[in-house]
């Protein structure tokens, strides 16, 4: 099997002051190509450490993705690091350096001399085009391995590894079939739940079931050959049976978008009223794409649930909105959820005293509760 790896790059990743979202999504981009990677490093901007890990992972890696470092600073050493790796010396790649001062013109600004370095890569390498940034990429052969340098900037990256990268690599290996991978998220239930009930059934071979616990949901994951794909499909029904009522969506694309999407088809507009999550929902529905008609975050104040429940229905009527859904304050560990409809107003008075959790978390959690109540009554 291929071994892929990858080497992140840069004190900040390093040190912990950004978080490595494109290690998180190269691994399961990856994935679900068929090139689950072996393993990930991380290494500061130090030449010499540098160097030292690339020659090692030489030695064991099929393939290394090293992202990072190619930038015009001088904290950017990969594109040295690699040639002092290899034994070779730099040389300026002419065409690169004329894209980058076509760059620069045609956004009105001047080149500084600092940005030659980008166009300078290891005597031996590939050229591998940025088609959306100033920062080429290149690969190497070293000892066994087939190195890729990508830049940093999460957008540049992604394109370079799915319009750039993945062909080369389709064209160099003999890749294996994606895995398939069912996944669905539940609402309401334990992970340590959902284990016992699901661990009594019979997986294929080379079939994993998987459990991600985030707050406030979970997500279960069927993962195995393709050629297991018909009974894995078989299995999932019986997953779906014993999950119930708390699942609230399949797939990857998240209970906002699948709500937005079902108000557009059904032509519903929505008004939404907030205290507890102080604009959450308005947050997560609008970057969704959902037909808002009106938001309000307001004061957090004592009201009855039969208060909540009259003052959407108001709101409903005055905005001429298809659907209303409020979520109260917190008053003595209760809040309070309606949503007016078109069949009529329900309202839902829940006990929450989840203080050990942050604010953000409990809103999430609420902000969930009152995603849900509209998921429930859209699906009849």
């Amino acid at each position: 099997m291929l071994k892929v790896e990858m080497l992140s790059t840069g004190d900040e990743v390093l040190h912990g002051q950004i978080v490595d979202t494109n290690a998180a999504w190269l691994a399961d981009f990856f994935f679900h190509q068929g090139l689950p990677l072996s393993r990930r490093n991380t290494v500061g901007d130090n030449l010499d450490d540098l160097v030292t890990i690339l020659r090692e992972r030489s030695q064991h890696a099929d393939v290394l993705i090293v992202n990072g470092g190619l930038g015009p600073t001088s904290d950017d050493l990969s594109a040295l690091a690699a040639a002092t790796a290899k034994g070779e010396g730099l040389v300026l790649h002419e065409a690169w350096l004329k894209e980058m001062e076509r760059y620069f013109h045609g956004r009105g600004r001047v080149m500084a001399p600092s940005n030659r370095k980008q166009a300078e890569l290891p005597a031996s390498a590939e050229f591998i085009n940025n088609p959306v940034g100033t920062a080429c990429g290149f690969a190497i052969q070293l000892n066994r391995c087939l190195m890729f340098f990508t830049p940093g900037v999460p957008s540049e990256f992604k394109v370079m590894v799915e319009h750039e990268i993945l062909p080369r690599l389709r064209e160099r290996f003999s890749l294996p079939q994606p895995p398939v991978c069912l996944r669905l998220t539940t609402f309401g239930r334990s992970e340590s739940d959902l284990a016992q009930s699901l661990d009594t059934l019979q997986l294929p071979p080379g079939v994993t079931m998987g459990y991600r616990s985030s707050m406030p949901i979970i997500e279960l994951k069927l993962t195995g050959p393709a050629s297991e794909q018909q009974a894995m499909e078989k299995l999932w029904l019986d997953v779906k049976r014993v999950a119930g009522q708390s699942v609230i969506f399949e797939g990857t694309e998240g209970l906002p978008a699948q709500i937005s999407r079902e108000l557009q088809s059904r032509q519903f507009s929505l008004t939404l009223s907030e205290q507890f999550t102080g604009g959450l929902l308005a947050l997560q529905l609008s970057r969704a794409g959902a037909p808002l008609l009106a938001c309000e975050v307001v004061p957090s104040q004592e009201e009855t649930l039969a208060q909540t429940a009259h003052w959407i229905t108001e709101r409903r009527a005055n905005h001429f909105a298809g659907l209303a859904l409020a979520v109260s304050g917190l008053e003595d560990e209760h809040l309070n959820f309606a949503l007016a409809t078109p069949d009529g107003t329900f309202a839902l008075r829940v006990h929450f005293s989840a203080t050990r959790y942050s604010l953000a978390i409990r809103q999430e959690v609420c902000a969930m509760m009152a995603l849900n109540m509209l998921r429930r009554w859209l699906n009849g």
